[in-house]
């Protein structure tokens, strides 16, 4: 959470590079299977593969602590940026470090893309559904395009790819029946249903209420969510007040969605540390719930032979979607001339090949920013 800089995409990245590659929690296939889920539930999609890192490795108690570290950092830094006034950002200097941090994000994406394909695309047809789905998204950048590539992968996979591999470090043992955990859904169903009716004038509810639903209401992640929650904050903050927090979110470490926590300060600022507690628990938990309800059955259900196929395309079509992303924001926003390139260039070569860990690589990133900015 304290170096994840780049938005989701970037998260995936730093994701895979701590817990599968260095720490070993679990398999690029378990790894994949995370991701995949995580496309189809509404909520904060890296949030949800980091939380479902957590309950992978130690149950729900794992899963918490995996949110608050992850994003603790965040929440942090934007109450901070919260309570100073407008003015205490210099705006060269902020611009440098933000410039040298979008370059780092490219270089972690990339590594991601290229580690990942090798991984998920060995066969003629996992490469051509990684691509094609690529190019699609390029063209057609869409949240309902993203779905329909994904279940086209789905059902391509599990027509031409029937497997009954999985895991080979860590074998699943498939339940008899594929069980749901009603009571998440249900505390989902009751918070999603009921409770903006009782919230009546009580403003902390209230608040909770609308970021609950906002939570709710998004595929995707990132920055699907800005306009329910400008939606939200419409008659108690001005628009360039809102623009700002947005700036501080993309400024900083860890998920779009502690956009909330901004907010919600801004939005209670009577008492804005609980206001920031509450807005951003609301805006995070519909997700966490969902993905409580359906964990266990996914994993069972991507063990069975049938699925196994589906899944494979599936990751492929995750791939495309990483590659799309790679270009779309994160390359069009970081590299902005040769300068720019050549430093991505390098920044690659320190990673992958020569091993330098991510913390090293924030330090270089703002030195580089900020020596490029002056």
């Amino acid at each position: 959470g304290f170096v994840s800089f780049g938005g989701p995409a970037a998260h995936l990245g730093y994701f895979r590079k701590a817990f599968v590659e260095k720490q070993g929690w679990l398999t690029d296939e378990d790894y994949m299977r995370l991701v995949a889920l995580s496309q189809f539930l509404p909520g904060p999609g890296s949030s949800q593969v980091g939380f479902a890192i957590g309950l992978h490795r130690a149950g729900l108690a794992g899963g918490i602590a995996a949110f608050i570290g992850f994003t603790a950092p965040s929440f942090i830094l934007l109450l901070s940026l919260a309570m100073l006034p407008a003015s205490f950002q210099d705006g060269q200097v902020f611009a440098g470090i933000i410039h040298g941090l979008k370059l780092l994000a490219v270089i972690v994406v990339a590594d991601a893309v290229i580690a990942m394909y090798g991984n998920f695309c060995k066969q003629r047809l996992t490469a051509s559904i990684a691509i094609t789905a690529a190019a699609v998204l390029l063209v057609l950048p869409s949240l309902t395009v993203q779905l329909v590539v994904l279940l086209l992968a789905a059902v391509i996979g599990a027509s031409v790819m029937r497997s009954t591999r999985v895991s080979d470090q860590e074998p699943i043992v498939v339940p008899a029946v594929m069980r749901i955990s009603w009571l998440p859904l249900l505390v989902f169903a009751g918070l999603f249903f009921i409770l903006p009716w009782c919230v009546g004038q009580h403003h902390l509810l209230a608040l909770f209420s609308d970021f609950f639903q906002a939570g709710s209401l998004v595929f995707g992640g990132g920055h699907v969510v800005l306009p329910l929650l400008q939606e939200i904050v419409a008659d108690g903050m001005s628009n360039d007040r809102f623009l700002t927090a947005y700036a501080a979110a993309q400024a900083i470490p860890g998920p779009m969605f502690t956009l909330a926590t901004f907010l919600g300060a801004d939005l209670h600022d009577n008492a804005p540390v609980l206001g920031a507690l509450v807005a951003t628990l609301g805006i995070f938990l519909p997700g966490f719930l969902l993905l409580l309800a359906v964990h266990h059955g996914w994993r069972g259900l991507v063990a069975k032979p049938g699925v196994a196929g589906a899944m494979a395309g599936v990751n492929a079509a995750v791939v495309g979607l990483l590659i799309a992303a790679f270009y779309q924001p994160v390359f069009t926003s970081g590299v902005l001339n040769a300068q720019d390139a050549a430093a991505v260039v390098l920044g690659l070569f320190l990673l992958r090949v020569l091993k330098f860990p991510v913390i090293a690589l924030v330090g270089l990133s703002i030195a580089a920013g900020l020596a490029m900015g002056w």
